[in-house]
């Protein structure tokens, strides 16, 4: 992509530096305790705003607007380009920037001078950040937040990056020489800069979709090769794929073991199993409150950034409740039920929405609230209890943790994780009674902070995955908790009236964002939910659900969905197909879609699944690593799927106990549904009139086994299905 000014500029000048340089990512921490002592000298426009986020920078001596129609107006009329900071409120690097250039008065003054300055919520509107992240990656090969974008007054990038330091070091530009050196481009070569702006926005989308739309089918070879292709980055000494920094990214065990168990790939099979136990016993993992943190900066899943995310946890339930059905070890249910303890204890709200993340740090120190020190331990345990803490966690006098983001750090700090899993009945028993003092104590302290508003999208991953749960585990009390939260988001996100789905609720608050992969999350929570009810409102909610997605998001002509609407404050509109951190939306809803055919017998829904599968197919045959979730629906697509078709009362012992029967099975390449509502025709040709007569049909296309009420006879039938 050309870039003729700026690149000059940049390399020339100050020695531009990318993501991993600066070593700016996804990481999380709250805004520091220097932020509450200049709150009351500056206020500016994000006081206004619902975002944590935003409203942390509500104190800075920045000038910030938040994204939106004001700031474009006044861009426009002063013809400065637009400075877009984008960031979230348990980013570690955003706040390390907010507390470094942000809060200085002399670095603000610059900013405010010459720039519109604009506050964006990542999480708020991830289309924005799509683009403008995309526009990042295309200029300098990767990208991170906070990301920091110089915009033209219509909206248009022409340079970017990540974190940049206040003093200028080796290889590394100051955010105030940057600031100063594109103001001066920006008034002595403007016209260069708008030609370079205009000709990066004409190349993003064709960048963005490079190798889509390509059409095929992804066949077993295609299903091989990326077996191989996943396998190829396993870590064997201490689990996971890659290198430091280590994500779980739980699509890609999610996909290989669903691959591994269809090809009998044991090596597969057990690469999955052995990463849940080792991210389950690393430091990542919260041993005390349950739950998982984000990421591990190291390859062992021994110290990470703290911070904890709502959709990290979602899947992570799915991928452990997968280890359980297929290894039978009591270990993975363990760790499922251990993060939905710390989901409703921590993260739910009154009303059954579930809260977005939770910082890393408390009292403006790192992992403060979920580390220790030697000495602190043995003022609270007995000899005995810290002798089988030490063996079991590891713990030392000098410690395995340090924040050297902190120029103050706290010195001896000790991460929680599991070293030696051998243990005694009695030193079990020591253990637990350790463990529940420690509890006790960190009870005590400063909790980090919690990012409250909830997001329809994030709320669908869990939905489904704590619905499944239930069925899985047999634990009722997560199906309350998976009803109460649909309540919440059809009361709080859902106009009824006119069909429209909300993004953000905040403090009684929602916002007006119109967000792809808020349908798409959505739409699959609920399938998941009525798989375990079978009850005809859920299934009716989600055929709404997904006529809507259809018919504001899908490219009927090309096939996949956009991010978005196509709002005004767009330049392009993006299909996004990367299943990261978060699966991507078009994953999602196609696996959905898929399930949601075979339930309902509607062909337009498999129609659209399968135009967008073969939209995506060249990046299934070639990018294996970027679109695991996406394969995942492409196999289930591949053949049809098993239907269990509950005939009588779903509402029964019996049919409770059936569902429950099919759900313990690991069978990804099944559907579960009544014979009521707006299912398919043969299934309600199967109900006999006799609601009390529950029994259960397995069935492909129109042939069905003879009925069944025997939950191991059916387990046994599934099995021998696959």
């Amino acid at each position: 992509m050309k870039f003729n000014y700026l690149v000059v500029f940049a390399v020339g000048s100050l020695n531009f530096f990318s993501f991993q340089d600066a070593v700016a990512d996804e990481t999380t921490q709250s805004p520091k305790v220097s932020n509450e002592k200049k709150k009351h000298k500056f206020t500016n426009r994000l006081i206004n705003e619902k975002s944590p986020y935003l409203l942390q920078h509500a104190h800075n001596p920045v000038d910030w607007y938040p994204w939106g129609e004001e700031a474009f107006e006044v861009a426009k009329k002063t013809q400065k380009p637009i400075l877009l900071s984008v960031g979230y409120s348990t980013c570690h690097w955003c706040h390390v920037m907010e507390r470094e250039s942000f809060e200085d008065e002399e670095i603000a003054k610059i900013m405010n001078e010459h720039f519109i300055c604009v506050k964006l919520d990542r999480e708020e509107r991830p289309d924005v950040d799509k683009i403008y992240m995309t526009a990042v990656q295309a200029l300098v090969g990767s990208g991170g937040w906070p990301l920091n974008v110089f915009l033209t007054p219509d909206l248009k990038p022409f340079f970017g990056g990540t974190y940049f330091p206040p003093k200028a070091a080796p290889g590394r530009a100051s955010w105030p020489d940057l600031c100063l050196n594109i103001a001066k481009v920006w008034k002595e070569k403007r016209e260069g800069v708008i030609q370079d702006a205009n000709n990066i926005a004409d190349k993003l989308g064709e960048f963005a979709n490079e190798g889509k739309g390509e059409g095929g089918v992804v066949g077993a070879e295609d299903f091989k090769k990326a077996l191989v292709q996943l396998k190829s980055e396993y870590d064997s000494a201490y689990g996971g794929w890659g290198q430091s920094p280590k994500f779980p990214r739980p699509s890609q065990p999610i996909f290989l073991l669903q691959l591994g168990t269809r090809l009998q790939d044991q090596d597969a099979i057990d690469q999955v199993t052995y990463t849940c136990r080792k991210m389950a016993n690393g430091g990542m993992y919260d041993q005390l409150g349950g739950g998982f943190c984000r990421y591990s900066v190291d390859e062992k899943w021994l110290v990470p950034h703290f911070e904890k995310m709502l959709y990290d946890n979602a899947q992570l339930v799915n991928l452990y409740l997968d280890a359980y059905l297929v290894s039978g070890e009591k270990f993975h249910a363990n760790v499922v039920r251990d993060i939905l303890r710390y989901i409703l204890r921590d993260m739910t709200h009154p009303d059954g929405g579930f809260y977005s993340a939770e910082d890393a740090d408390s009292e403006g120190k790192e992992g403060k609230f979920y580390c220790w020190t030697k000495e602190e331990l043995e003022k609270i345990l007995s000899d005995k209890e810290m002798g089988v803490v030490i063996k079991h966690y590891g713990i030392t006098r000098s410690g395995n943790f340090e924040d050297h983001s902190d120029p103050d750090p706290i010195k001896d700090q000790n991460v929680l994780s599991v070293v030696d899993e051998d243990l005694n009945f009695q030193e079990i028993l020591l253990l637990q009674t350790a463990k529940k003092k420690m509890s006790d104590v960190r009870d005590t302290r400063v909790r980090p902070g919690l990012d409250d508003k909830i997001l329809t999208s994030w709320n669908g991953l869990m939905l489904g995955a704590i619905a499944r749960a239930s069925a899985v585990l047999g634990d009722d009390s997560y199906l309350e908790a998976a009803e109460k939260n649909l309540s919440f988001l059809r009361e709080n996100m859902w106009d009824t009236e006119n069909k429209r789905l909300y993004h953000r609720w905040r403090d009684g608050a929602r916002d007006d964002a119109q967000i792809f992969d808020t349908h798409a999350y959505l739409l699959s929570g609920i399938v998941e939910l009525y798989g375990v009810t079978l009850k005809t409102e859920y299934l009716e909610f989600a055929m709404q659900i997904a006529d809507r997605m259809i018919d504001g998001f899908y490219d009927d002509k090309a096939g996949g969905f956009y991010q978005s609407t196509g709002a005004k404050d767009l330049i392009i509109r993006l299909k996004e197909d990367y299943d990261g951190a978060e699966p991507s939306g078009n994953s999602v809803a196609v696996l959905a879609l898929l399930k949601l055919a075979a339930i309902t017998g509607k062909e337009s829904y498999r129609e659209v699944a399968d135009k967008s599968l073969s939209y995506f197919s060249g990046r299934m045959k070639s990018m294996a690593l970027a679109v695991p979730y996406m394969l995942s629906a492409a196999d289930f697509a591949s053949r049809e799927p098993n239907r269990v078709v509950i005939a009588g009362s779903a509402s029964s012992p019996k049919a409770k106990e059936l569902i429950r029967a099919v759900h313990s099975v690991y069978q990804p390449h099944k559907v579960i549904l009544g014979t009521n509502g707006p299912i398919e025709e043969f299934a309600k040709s199967l109900a006999d009139g006799d609601k009390e007569n529950v029994e259960a049909f397995l069935c492909k296309g129109k042939h069905c086994e003879l009925p069944t009420a025997d939950s191991s006879k059916l387990q046994a039938l599934l099995l021998k299905k696959e």
